[in-house]
């Protein structure tokens, strides 16, 4: 042991000791200098809600998705060929597009992404099969939409990061899908995105959108709008803006069928704002009933200093009360009656209608339209006759529509919206909708005889293709030159037809507003336009079951018994779905051993494979609504 412990080798031991020694407290003291990392905050899975119909039918709706990947890494170029012939067909690839991702330089590539699970279950089956270990799939929520292009620009699209991008989807992202950065580190439940009803009525949208169709065909017209309001409570029942996208496949539609033209598009309305001309000079003590103007088809007028103002009219009318110009749509008397009142207080009570500000509706991107000011290097002196015509003036279709509810209430326009209530998941009420009533901008006489005026418009009038006969209905319609983008002033060949309607009369429930843009051949609003209001107000008051004046009558002792629907179970085999409502679906639709391929709205009437089949992993239940 002496002879172990030597100087020189006692030395050097301790001394490489407390080198060591040295560097650890050296490093430590590195370490414990560093600012502490936070902990990573652990990220909780969010389920978005979905969007449903007022009676609660899915309109968009929380699926899960799969996007397919290769860790290429770990495949041999010589197995290449045959993975690619085994995998092309189940994701709808050529075997040379399939070869092609195969034969990029990175190490992981994607094949397809966002597929559905339909062809997961396929792929996943192959993969296992052939122990293709090095094929990944990862999985992420989407969205599926059961009704494709219905109300499509309104219900709106969610990107591939669960971002809305377009429509409600958009607006309402942090109602739908509520963000992370607001859940707190310790929440031990997963949150869940809300439920929105929307005011839409699926079954109505739906026969809505056939009559739209056929009108777009039948009029060769470039696009349209329709919107069916309940002017009492301001929810829009209907929605409908042609042509639309498949919210399907939204990556995929032109620009031109993603606009949600009744928000976003302004435009000059045309005869249709006539209603609002007579209603404020009325309201203003400028014209009576019975006052009396000369057309002689023509409009002049001349200020001192300025030059002579000229608008033309379709017709002689001869002499014309405020009734019989609206009746007639005559440009000459409603030039007369914009002389009895103020420009600038003309251009005020415009604005009081909501003209020249956003309804303040939940969709994004919704236009203020353009309503010029007196003191503007625009205003001219035919600046107030020719917008009382509905021309040097911008509007949308949802202010149309929100004024027009003023006339139809008795002078109190009420706030439109689309969203009739919102749940939590559990079924509890987040908000409810209330009828939200505006400033009142006319007197009860004042609308009242405006909405006469519309009626004497549709019995005897341009309107009177729009009439109805059973139930009372007031419409006017209007024409309008479209601006020339080109060449500057307004088109020859491009017009926009619309007309507005409220109905019935003797109590107003709905108003509806149609808009058809560049009609080829035939372009004017009482030919054109008004048959398509009358057909659409007959579909809507059948639908609501509104009383008609002809229809039969019968005596109930007012009770109603409805027999509860049994839960629809599914135990390996197919179930009779037959005569089963959409809404009774939404459930199913929600598991992950059952997959429904649903067409139409209503109830099943045929379904495939039949009930009593078994159910095996491919089984797709196809079911036509009607």
């Amino acid at each position: 042991m002496n002879d172990f412990f030597r100087k020189k080798r006692t030395i050097f031991f301790f001394s490489f000791c407390g080198l060591l020694i040295g560097l650890l407290l050296i490093t430590y003291g590195k370490l414990a200098s560093q600012p502490v990392t936070p902990s990573t905050k652990r990220i909780l899975p969010v389920e978005r809600g979905s969007i449903v119909d007022r009676y609660g039918s899915p309109l968009a709706v929380q699926v899960d998705f799969y996007h397919i990947g290769v860790s290429l890494k770990n495949l041999d170029n010589k197995d290449k060929p045959e993975f690619a012939a085994n995998i092309a067909g189940p994701l709808s690839l050529s075997e040379e597009e399939v070869m092609t991702l195969l034969n990029t330089p990175k190490k992981f590539v994607y094949l397809r992404k966002k597929v559905n699970q339909n062809v997961y279950e396929e792929v996943k089956a192959i993969t296992e099969k052939f122990n293709y270990n090095y094929v990944s799939f990862e999985k992420v929520p989407g969205r599926y939409y059961p009704n494709r292009e219905l109300a499509s620009q309104l219900i709106g699209y969610m990107g591939t990061d669960g971002q809305g991008l377009a429509g409600l989807e958009f607006s309402q992202q942090d109602i739908l899908q509520p963000s992370i950065e607001d859940i707190p580190e310790d929440a031990e439940e997963m949150p869940q995105g809300k439920n929105i009803y929307l005011t839409i009525d699926a079954n109505l949208q739906y026969k809505l959108e056939e009559i739209a169709n056929e009108t777009m065909q039948s009029t060769q017209a470039e696009s349209m709008m329709l919107i069916a309001a309940d002017c009492k409570s301001g929810e829009i029942l209907s929605y409908v803006t042609l042509p639309s996208a498949d919210l399907n496949d939204y990556g995929s539609a032109p620009t031109y069928c993603k606009i949600d033209r009744p928000a976003m598009t302004a435009y000059e309305p045309g005869s249709v704002f006539k209603i609002f001309t007579v209603g404020i000079v009325y309201d203003e003590g400028g014209i009576t009933d019975s006052d009396s103007f000369f057309c002689d088809g023509l409009y002049e007028h001349r200020n001192p200093g300025q030059e002579a103002v000229r608008i033309k009219c379709l017709d002689h009318h001869g002499w014309c009360t405020p009734r019989d110009a609206l009746r007639f749509s005559c440009n000459d008397v409603l030039g007369q009656i914009s002389d009895r009142i103020d420009e600038d207080l003309f251009m005020a009570r415009i604005r009081q209608l909501g003209f020249g500000s956003r309804t303040g509706v939940e969709v994004p991107g919704e236009t203020t339209g353009s309503v010029k000011d007196t003191s503007s290097k625009l205003w001219s002196a035919r600046s107030k006759p020719t917008i009382a015509i509905g021309q040097e003036i911008s509007v949308s279709a949802l202010q149309m529509v929100q004024a027009t509810t003023a006339i139809a209430n008795g002078g109190v326009p009420v706030k439109l919206t689309f969203i009739q209530k919102i749940t939590n998941r559990d079924g509890s009420t987040y908000y409810e909708h209330q009828t939200e009533e505006k400033e009142r901008v006319f007197s009860k006489k004042t609308a009242d005889y405006v909405l006469s005026c519309m009626e004497t418009t549709a019995r005897s009038g341009t309107g009177t293709r729009a009439n109805l006969g059973d139930i009372s209905i007031g419409v006017k319609t209007g024409t309008a030159q479209m601006a020339d983008k080109e060449k500057g002033g307004y088109s020859e060949t491009d017009f926009l037809s619309n007309c507005i309607a409220i109905f019935p009369i003797e109590d107003p429930q709905i108003v509806l507003y149609i808009v058809v843009e560049k009609a080829k051949g035939e372009n004017y609003a009482g030919r054109i336009v008004a048959p398509v209001i009358a057909q659409s107000a007959d579909i809507i008051i059948d639908h609501l079951g509104m009383g008609r004046g002809g229809a039969a009558s019968l005596q109930h002792n007012g009770v109603i018994t409805i027999p509860q629907a049994k839960a629809i179970q599914v135990n390996g085999l197919v179930p009779d779905f037959t005569g089963r409502s959409k809404k009774e679906l939404f459930n199913l639709m929600q598991h992950s051993d059952i997959k429904l391929n649903i067409n139409g709205n209503g109830w099943v009437t045929s379904q495939n494979p039949p009930a009593g089949t078994p159910i095996t992993e491919d089984t797709v239940i196809e079911l036509n609504l009607e």
